[in-house]
């Protein structure tokens, strides 16, 4: 830099004043103009238009074209290019031009004097070049909107001046360099939407001049350093979206210009630091999608300037601040998917501005305040999923603007009120899953803009009123599963953009009205189970768009209209249940877009339409209990996709077809009860998915065939009630999952193979009324899942295996009209589970085994044999008859009893004498010593190892995880157990007793070994126990249904759930009951039935579970006054059973089960 000399020359001084001036400020040009000069002359770097033209080049060719201008050696007057009045380059401004290379050509060092470099929006890509640093004047830096990849170099910390720098929307990596502290003249820092990784350099906090800090959308990691709060002329700072941890630094209450705050989608923990009340100037705070917990902190209500507070998906708790009612400027107040509990606070009335609240998913609870009506701005009003109860607030009525209202899912009780139809703005109206009552109020068809409406699942009674079609916008209209009655209204056919109508699970009466057909929006149409009745309407075959029809569980009379063809979307067509005649429409399927059609339980008749024939994409088929006819070989196609079919109680002739084993799919397949003939094709192998066969009651000839052992995923095989003959194959027993087996009333010979030893999974077995002769196999004694066993009428023979009496869990048993000869086996007494027997008509003889099946069975099932005897009703007593031997071996025993009595009984003095010294001893310890309960590992029921099933069942637990956790009750949790032999158990775990002393130690174990003693096939069977003093338990059966409570729940297996499974349900009931309190040594009352205590298997059957031993109680307490179990509703069997009175106990059930399993249409 050249320096004015302190005295000038007199020649100089006697200049003219004008002209000294002139030559003044000719000086800084002179100057700038000997530096560009001197750059020329010496050599070292390019000329600018050099380096302008070097960086052309270097460019793609299709790019070259756009800067046509740059020709020549007069680079100032060049597109994009800007220079000062010395020619020297200040500006690139080349924003938006579409310029598609690198940077590693431009030569930064020619432009010593450049301030701004704007290339955003381009195609440049590559990585930005270290030798960047070399613009030391730079003050403005923006790259965005390109493909720039690579790190930022660390010599962009040499730009000192740099006031502004954008490199956002690339795919620059690495870390953020520390030497970006280096600039302290930057005000607005924006690397948004990059790949940068690593933490926040702590040198950030040095830039004092920073307004605006943009790092979103990163993979930014570590922790928001503590300098950031020296950032104190900060307006905005967006930290959001990036994988940030730890805790938000107290520091940022140092801020106080901050407007904006974002830190959503991150991983940020711990509390909201009080000191953010300290920002005053904030409008905009969210902090959503991360793990906060804690609670809000009051300090919130400090920030007066706030419009918007987003606290979403955190795991906030407590309760919202009554302070949140001070920030009157609020206009988004978004606070759901939290553990906040308590109220709404009543001041939240004070947020006039609020468009937007949303408190939904979280634990509220208490009524919605009447404050609410004062949100007279409010647009979206979105509180479900809470536990809010008490009525909607009348006041809701004055939120004029409110377009979407949001309260499902609580427990909300009432009648809607009136004035809910002076929302006129309202476009969603969703009320479901709640307790409300009362009819569905006639302002409601003030709603001219409603799209969504939206009341099932609630107890809501009266009819629906005709002011529902008046709602001309509406597009879905849910009333579904509520006690609406009378007919469904004719105006309902004014809603032309309808798409999804659900009046299901209702009492509603009358006919379908015709004008449903004018609903030609209409994609979802469902009215089962109401007491619907007349003819379909032929109307409905005009719903084009029509994709799902539920008309099942009515009474519905009359034909399947013709029109239906026209129905080409329909996916889903269900009309079970009803009272149908006539035929399948022909068309049914033309367009080959039906998957799911059920059509059983009417009187349909004829043949199967040819359209179903090549309707290759259904995928459930339920014709069963219909007049339909037809040959069966020629009526069904090939079906890709089909998971399921039943045809069964038709009349169907012909043979099965070869091409259901290219049904690739099918896992169902039942045709029982028709008129079937021919031979079971070996093809069906191909069904490789196949788990039900039900081929039973047709008239199938010829043998097994042998493939049928391929189909390993066969569970239920039913062939019964045919013509087949010959053997049971033995490759039968690979289908190693099979649990049910019928071949019962055919022509099927030979001896019955001992390969169905090795069904590890086998439930029933029937092979009666067929011709198998030789003796039962011993290896049907391993099977010791069975439970029925029935070999009746055939031509077996020889001796009753012992080995059979190893099946402790067999209830049913059945061996009469064959030649068994020879005394029933005294294995025969353990079969604990036996209620069912049946070995009429065979040559046994001696007396009865000792278990109450024997000698509670009618004589019809004992009789035609050779000489049985025993206490059963119709047999002779069993006599010992003595002969001489006999005498003399007698008094031989009498003698030998006789010494081993005497002995016997001094023995037991001695006994007696040391237990009373021992006892003595123990006294005096105990002086000194508590006594204590020695528990043992004990499963006394099991016969295994204890102590190695007690292990079993810690281990497969991992020690009772909660993963494992299907059910927890006031007693005692549930868990499931997978057993290293493959068996699943259930494991309840038992809560610790109060009273844990050694006398309810004993009355707990004779509790469970009475239960040992109930063995009936709708109780749940009880396994074994453990009393430990780790932990104590209960091992019962594992039964994959789910409770009743679960099923009615559930709307998916609640249809599948029907009248028939419902009967079965209160039979299986009352049969267990009876059981317990007539046919047990001694009576049981159970204490605790409900729907929670009622579990299924797979096939539907109850099992009464849950029998109070999951509570220790005191011997001295009585048990016949108070209540235990579930608290409710207080059925007359509970009050009844605690008097003797269990007959009348045994009526009331079964007048209950009358009534409620009887269908209310």
């Amino acid at each position: 830099m050249t320096f004015l000399p302190n005295t000038l020359p007199n020649h100089f001084l006697s200049f003219p004043p004008l002209l000294l001036c002139l030559i003044i400020l000719a000086f800084p040009t002179f100057f700038d103009y000997a530096a560009f000069a001197s750059s020329l002359t010496t050599g070292k770097q390019p000329s600018e238009a050099t380096a302008l033209l070097t960086w052309k080049a270097s460019l793609h060719n299709q790019t070259q074209t756009l800067l046509s201008s740059w020709v020549g050696t007069n680079h100032c007057t060049w597109l994009g290019i800007r220079c000062n009045k010395a020619g020297r380059v200040v500006h690139i401004d080349l924003q938006s031009y579409g310029l598609k290379g690198t940077l590693s050509d431009l030569n930064f060092s020619s432009f010593p004097h450049l301030l701004t470099l704007q290339l955003f929006n381009n195609s440049l890509y590559g990585t930005i070049p270290p030798h960047i640093g070399n613009l030391w004047r730079l003050t403005y830096l923006s790259l965005p909107l390109n493909n720039l990849s690579g790190t930022i170099p660390t010599e962009i910390g040499q730009l000192t001046n740099l006031r502004i720098l954008f490199l956002n929307r690339n795919q620059i990596g690495g870390s953020i360099p520390q030497q970006i502290g280096l600039l302290n003249s930057l005000n607005e820092l924006s690397l948004y939407a990059n790949n940068l990784t690593g933490s926040i350099p702590s040198s950030i906090g040095n830039l004092g001049n920073l307004t605006s800090l943009l790092l979103y959308d990163n993979q930014l990691s570590g922790s928001i350093p503590q300098e950031v709060g020296m950032l104190r002329s900060l307006v905005d700072l967006v930290l959001s979206r990036n994988n940030l941890t730890g805790s938000i630094p107290a520091s940022i209450g140092n801020l106080g210009n901050l407007t904006l705050l974002y830190l959503y989608d991150n991983q940020l923990s711990g509390s909201i630091p009080p000191k953010i009340g300290m920002l005053r100037s904030l409008v905009d705070l969210e902090l959503s999608m991360n793990s906060l917990t804690g609670s809000i902190p009051a300090s919130i209500g400090n920030l007066g300037n706030l419009t918007t507070l987003n606290l979403y998906d955190n795991q906030l708790s407590g309760s919202i601040p009554q302070e949140i009612g001070m920030l009157r400027s609020l206009i988004e107040l978004i606070l759901y998917r939290n553990y906040l509990t308590g109220s709404i606070p009543a001041s939240i009335g004070n947020l006039g501005n609020l468009t937007t609240l949303y408190l939904y998913d979280n634990q509220l609870s208490g009524s919605i305040p009447q404050e609410i009506g004062m949100l007279r701005s409010l647009i979206e009003l979105i509180l479900y999923r809470n536990y809010l109860t008490g009525s909607i607030p009348a006041s809701i009525g004055n939120l004029g603007n409110l377009t979407t209202l949001h309260l499902y899912d609580n427990q909300l009780s009432g009648s809607i009120p009136q004035e809910i139809g002076m929302l006129r703005s309202l476009i969603e109206l969703i009320l479901y899953r709640n307790y409300l009552t009362g009819s569905i109020p006639a302002s409601i068809g003030n709603l001219g803009h409603l799209t969504t409406l939206s009341f099932y699942d609630n107890r809501l009674s009266g009819s629906i009123p005709q002011e529902v079609g008046m709602l001309r916008s509406l597009v879905i209209l849910e009333l579904s599963t509520n006690n609406l009655t009378g007919s469904i209204p004719a105006s309902i056919g004014n809603l032309g953009n309808l798409a999804t109508l659900h009046l299901f699970e209702n009492q509603l009466s009358g006919s379908i009205p015709p004008e449903v057909g004018l609903l030609r929006s209409l994609v979802d149409f469902e009215l089962s189970m109401n007491n619907l009745t007349g003819a379909i309407p032929a109307s409905i075959g005009n719903l084009s768009n029509l994709t799902n029809l539920y008309l099942h569980y009515n009474k519905l009379f009359g034909s399947i209209p013709p029109m239906f063809n026209n129905l080409t979307h329909l996916t889903i067509l269900s009309l079970s249940v009803n009272m149908l005649t006539g035929q399948i429409p022909e068309g049914l399927c033309l367009n080959g877009s039906l998957v799911w059609f059920a059509a059983n339980d009417n009187n349909l008749r004829g043949p199967i339409p040819k359209s179903l024939r090549n309707c290759s994409s259904l995928y459930r088929v339920r014709l069963e209990r219909n007049q339909f006819s037809g040959n069966i070989s020629e009526d069904f196609g090939i079906y890709r996709s089909l998971d399921y079919i039943d045809l069964s109680h038709n009349n169907f002739y012909g043979e099965l077809s070869k091409n259901w084993g290219k049904c690739h799919n099918l896992t169902s397949l039942k045709m029982a009860n028709n008129k079937i003939s021919g031979k079971i094709p070996s093809e069906l192998v191909g069904a490789t998915q196949l788990s039900v066969l039900d081929l039973s009651s047709n008239h199938l000839v010829g043998e097994i065939p042998l493939k049928l052992g391929r189909l390993v995923s066969l569970f239920n095989l039913k062939l019964d009630d045919n013509y087949l003959l010959g053997n049971i194959p033995p490759e039968l027993s690979k289908l190693s999952n099979l649990e049910n087996l019928n071949l019962a009333a055919n022509d099927l010979s030979g001896s019955i193979p001992r390969e169905l030893g090795d069904y590890l999974k086998l439930l029933n077995l029937n092979l009666s009324n067929n011709r198998f002769g030789e003796s039962i196999p011993i290896e049907l004694g391993q099977i010791s899942t069975l439970q029925s066993l029935d070999l009746g009428n055939n031509l077996l023979i020889g001796k009753i295996p012992q080995q059979i009496g190893e099946l402790q869990r067999l209830e049913t048993l059945n061996l009469s009209h064959n030649e068994f000869f020879g005394s029933i086996p005294s294995s025969f007494n353990k079969m604990v589970s036996l209620t069912s027997v049946d070995v009429s008509y065979n040559q046994l003889e001696g007396p009865l085994p000792d278990i109450k099946a024997f000698q509670e069975a009618p004589f019809e099932a004992l009789k035609g044999n050779k000489g049985l005897c025993g206490n059963a009703t119709g047999l002779k007593a069993c006599l010992t008859k003595l002969n001489n031997g006999d005498v003399e071996k007698k008094g031989k025993k009498v003698m030998l009893l006789t010494v081993l009595l005497v002995f016997g009984i001094l023995f037991l003095l001695l006994m007696v004498l040391g237990i009373f010294m021992a006892f003595r001893k123990k006294a005096r310890n105990t002086k000194n010593e508590p006594s204590r309960v020695n528990h043992d590992n004990v499963f006394a029921i099991w016969s295994y190892d204890g102590k190695m099933v007690y292990e079993n069942v810690i281990e497969v637990t991992e020690n009772f995880s909660a993963k494992y956790c299907v059910g927890e009750g006031g007693y005692g949790t549930v868990y499931r157990a997978d057993l290293p032999n493959g068996q699943v158990v259930a494991v309840k775990k038992l809560h610790a007793t109060l009273d844990d002393d050694s006398a309810n130690l004993k009355g707990f174990t004779s509790e469970i070994r009475a239960l040992t003693e109930i063995r009936h096939h709708n109780i749940v069977k009880l396994y074994g126990y453990c009393s430990h003093p780790r932990h104590s338990f209960l091992v019962y059966e594992f039964l994959e249904g789910g409770s009743l409570g679960n099923v009615l729940s559930m709307d998916n297996d609640v249809v599948v759930f029907d009248w028939i499974k419902r009967v079965n349900t209160v039979k299986g009931v009352a049969n267990a009951l009876s059981y317990m309190h007539h046919d047990c040594f001694q009576p049981i009352i159970h204490r605790d039935i409900s729907s929670k205590n009622v579990l299924f298997d797979l096939e539907y059957v109850a099992h009464i579970s849950d029998f109070g031993t999951a509570r220790f109680m005191n011997l001295n307490s009585s048990n016949w006054t108070s209540f235990v179990g579930t608290f409710g509703y207080a059925a007359p069997v509970e009050t009844l059973a605690c008097s003797n009175d269990l007959p009348l106990v045994h009526e009331w059930i079964k007048g209950v089960g009358r009534v409620t399993a009887t269908p209310k249409f």
